[in-house]
Formats: C-alpha cells, sequence, structure tokens
C-alpha cells in the first residue's frame, strides 16, 4: 500500500442561481437570418435562428463545458481494457498537415504520397504482428474484429468446408461474441481455467470439426499472458480451425513477441490503445486486420500494393469485399504511422515495458484483493464487500477516472485496471492513493459519491434504458 494521501477534486460547475448549467450557445444569443435557397419552398423556412457571439464568447463557452468534463488530458484514466490512451499532439500536428487533406476520388496518379504512406503503414503493422499482409480498412477495433471472422469465413467456404462454431474464452471481449455472431456463427463459450487463462482440457472439449476459429486475447482481459499458446495454437489447426487474434491488448508485447509467431492467422489492431490515435465520442477510428499469406486473397477491396516503382489499388483475388469507405479513415491511419515512426523500434518496446511495469506496480500498491498474477498491461482487483460501482464513482472524488468495473465477472466486484505506460511513478501513486481512500471509506459515503464533481450521481440503468440524445429532448419533457 501507499501512504500517499488522496487529492481532494472539485470540479467546475458553471451554473446560475436556478442550477441551470453553461447555456446552450442558441441560449446566449441568437440573430434571424434569411435563408435563400433554389430547393422547393416546402423543403426550406424563411429564416433560421442562429448563435451570434463574439470570439472570447465561444471560447469561454467550450473552456467551461471543457472544465465540466474529466479526459485524459485532466488526469489519469485507467480504463482497462479498452483504455483511453493520452494521445500526442505531434500526431495531431501531422495530420492537420495541408498535404494530407488528400480527397479519396483523386487519380492515384495524384495521390502517390498518400498511398506510400498507407503501403508503408500497412508494412510497419505486419512487422509488429508478425503478419504477411494488412489492411487499414476496417474504421475500428470491432469492425476489424468483424472482418477478421468474414475473412475466416470465406476461407472456410473456398475449400468447400461447412463450419458453424467459433470457441470465445468467457473472458474476451464482449466484441468478439458479437462479431462472430453476426457473421452468422454459433458461439461456443470456453471456460477459464483456475489460474485465469485458458483450459486446455476444456478447450479441446470444445473443438470439433465445425469449429472455424477460436478468439483469443494474449495477454488475456486479466492482464495474464497464454503460457500454452503454442500448444493451443497446434490444437486449434489440428481441429482445421484458424486462431484469431484480438488486438486490444497488443501493447503489452511490443517489441518483445508478435502474435503471427505465436501461430495466429488473423488479428486486429486497436491503434487507439497500442499507438495512441483518438478514442471514443462517435469520431472516426481506425481498426487494421493482418492476415497469413494465405488468407491475403481474402483482405478487403481496396487493398495498396507496389506497382512500377510507384502504388496503387488493387482488388485482391477472393476479397470479401467494403467493409468502409476507400481506404478507411485515413487520418487516423496518418496518427498512427506518425507515432510509430517517431517512436521506432526500440521505443515501441520500451512503451510495451513500462505499460507492464506500471500495471504490477500498481497492483502491488492497492489495498483491495488482487488475484492471479504476475500481469502484463492490465490487472482486475475486487471490490469484496464493496459494490464496485459504488467504488468508480468514489474515485472521482479523489480526482482520477475510475477503472472498469463489474467485467470479467470472473472476478467478483471486478476493477479492471490499466495505468498504461504513459503514468510515471507519481501518478500511479496518486492512483493508488484513491484506491485506498475508497477502500477505506463506508458505505453510505461510497452510495452518495460522486460529491464533488460536475454532474452528481447518475441513475445508469434510466440513462442506457431512456437515452437523450439530443437538448431538444429536454425541452419535451
Amino acid at each position: 500500500m501507499t501512504d500517499e494521501s488522496p487529492l481532494g477534486y472539485d470540479q467546475a460547475r458553471w451554473t446560475d442561481d436556478e442550477d441551470t448549467y453553461e447555456p446552450l450557445l442558441s441560449e446566449k444569443n441568437t440573430e434571424s437570418v434569411a435563408v435563400d435557397s433554389a430547393l422547393p419552398d416546402d423543403l426550406t423556412r424563411d429564416e433560421l435562428e442562429l448563435p451570434n457571439l463574439s470570439e472570447p464568447e465561444l471560447a469561454r463557452h467550450y473552456t467551461r463545458l471543457s472544465e465540466m468534463n474529466y479526459g485524459v488530458d485532466s488526469g489519469p484514466f485507467p480504463l482497462g481494457s479498452c483504455t483511453m490512451k493520452y494521445n500526442p499532439k505531434f500526431t495531431e500536428d501531422v495530420a492537420a498537415v495541408a498535404d494530407a487533406s488528400v480527397h479519396p476520388d483523386r487519380s492515384e496518379r495524384s495521390t502517390q504520397g498518400t498511398l506510400e504512406l498507407q503501403y508503408e503503414l500497412q508494412q510497419y503493422l505486419g512487422v509488429i504482428g508478425g503478419m504477411d499482409a494488412v489492411t487499414l480498412q476496417p474504421p475500428a477495433g470491432a469492425a476489424g474484429e468483424f472482418a477478421g471472422i468474414l475473412i475466416a469465413r470465406a476461407y472456410h467456404e473456398s475449400r468447400d468446408d461447412d463450419r458453424s462454431e467459433v470457441v470465445i474464452p468467457d473472458s474476451a471481449h464482449g466484441t468478439n461474441f458479437a462479431s462472430a455472431a453476426l457473421a452468422g456463427y454459433d458461439v461456443v463459450t470456453l471456460p477459464s481455467g483456475e489460474d485465469g487463462r485458458v483450459d486446455l482440457e476444456a478447450l479441446e472439449a470444445a473443438l470439433t470439426e465445425d469449429t472455424a476459429a477460436l478468439m483469443l486475447t494474449n495477454p488475456n482481459t486479466l492482464g495474464l499472458f497464454e503460457r500454452d499458446i503454442t500448444e493451443i495454437s497446434e490444437m486449434v489447426h489440428d481441429a482445421g480451425g484458424l486462431l484469431y487474434y484480438d488486438g486490444a491488448n497488443l501493447n503489452a508485447l511490443l517489441g518483445h513477441g508478435r502474435p503471427g509467431d505465436m501461430g495466429f492467422d488473423i488479428m486486429h489492431y486497436n491503434v487507439h490503445k497500442t499507438f495512441a490515435t483518438p478514442h471514443g465520442g462517435g469520431g472516426p477510428g481506425a481498426g487494421p486486420v493482418g492476415v497469413v499469406e494465405e488468407l491475403a486473397e481474402f483482405l478487403p477491396d481496396p487493398h495498396v500494393r507496389e506497382s512500377d516503382g510507384g502504388y496503387e489499388l488493387y482488388a485482391p483475388e477472393n476479397s470479401i469485399g467494403k467493409v468502409h469507405g476507400y481506404q478507411g479513415n485515413w487520418l487516423v491511419a496518418v496518427k498512427a504511422y506518425a507515432y510509430i515512426a517517431r517512436l521506432g523500434d526500440e521505443g515501441l518496446a520500451d512503451a510495451s515495458a513500462k505499460a507492464v511495469l506500471n500495471a504490477n506496480y500498481l497492483a502491488e500498491m492497492v489495498d483491495y484483493e488482487v488475484p492471479f498474477g504476475p500481469f502484463h498491461h492490465e490487472f482486475v482487483a475486487s471490490a469484496g464487500e464493496q459494490d464496485a460501482a459504488d467504488v468508480a464513482k468514489r474515485m472521482l472524488d479523489y480526482g482520477v477516472h475510475p477503472p472498469t468495473t463489474k467485467w470479467p465477472e470472473i472476478v467478483g466486484e471486478a476493477l479492471m485496471t490499466e495505468p498504461t505506460e504513459i503514468e510515471n511513478k507519481r501518478t500511479l501513486d496518486q492512483l493508488a492513493a484513491a484506491f485506498n481512500a475508497a477502500r477505506a471509506d463506508d458505505i453510505e459515503t461510497l452510495e452518495a459519491a460522486p460529491e464533488r464533481t460536475a454532474a452528481r450521481r447518475i441513475d445508469q440503468v434510466s440513462a442506457a434504458r431512456d437515452p437523450r440524445l439530443s437538448w431538444q429532448a429536454l425541452d419535451d419533457e
């Protein structure tokens, strides 16, 4: 444990006398603007009410909103396993250069620089993952999963091999189950062994002539490396299936191990976590997919390759088709490329080593029970008799974002924690102090938390079942 005292946290709350939050732009000041349109009259309005604000007013509005929110720029964000990692600003600068703004309908001859960067990123990712070919087209990790399973299905169909099942460990990310089901497969859930890893006897019983693939995360969501990965690979391949790698935890292996060398046939890369591109907020993402040579013919169309001293787009012979427009979210790929190029081999390996070190250090410092271990990039503690969701809300009062809660379910009242490589010892001690302060709080305090944030305790069930997706919905009450 740590003797560090937790920091108190008082988040800004911009309200008026009636406890109404920062007004909308349209509520501050508006101006009627005449509309002149060539569209039919029944499709247009004569005028629009639009916000009319000075630049200082606009800047202050968004600054105030940011002060009432918590983000990775505010403080530590140990949200395992789909991590919110700090995005270095230089990648945003690279993506913002004028030459990066290339319309995807321009000719190949006039976009050789764009195609070259895409090709080099494909090569970088291939080397990092031990894959022979990579597509950049999928727009997110989950989309990459789905594309990878479609590739697996296309492979089996090309061999007239009718397989109907995908095996997935019970600790896997929920998107694994969804991707397999969406691709038309029946899901066979694989129970974990007592050590939190794949139970080889259970795997042997699950594998049949109907097995299309085993989807596996290594290290898994408990932060544990699958020590029997070579044997697991042999078992799956002997059954005629493919081994799929969920790249959510690849940041634990960079420069130290490659999925391809472990026997994986297909993988997706979570570039938001491994290579620090933006994540969340509904904006564009990327989930590149890598495959071994035997599966390259099934990659999405189009794909980039070298041609006559330059680069071109082509359709792989038995492509699964498009999974996203053009070659994917181009500017996200630029950010991933910039991150990899700047860190290089030594930098990526160092980032991985620090991610592992940070997770193990923090696991030793918290007062909660931490089953299993030693860990790679993350660990799962148990809140025990406390409610994990209450602990998470209380940690906000101590100035840190909470970990993922209640999952994986094989740990009771789970607190799934991943500090990543970006945090130093001072911040890790701050995190540990917040954990330990919450551990010492009484039940009444936990159930009332958070008390110092802009938004107080939220009814999560009602928010999920009755979402308010626009500000107009508040006026409809």
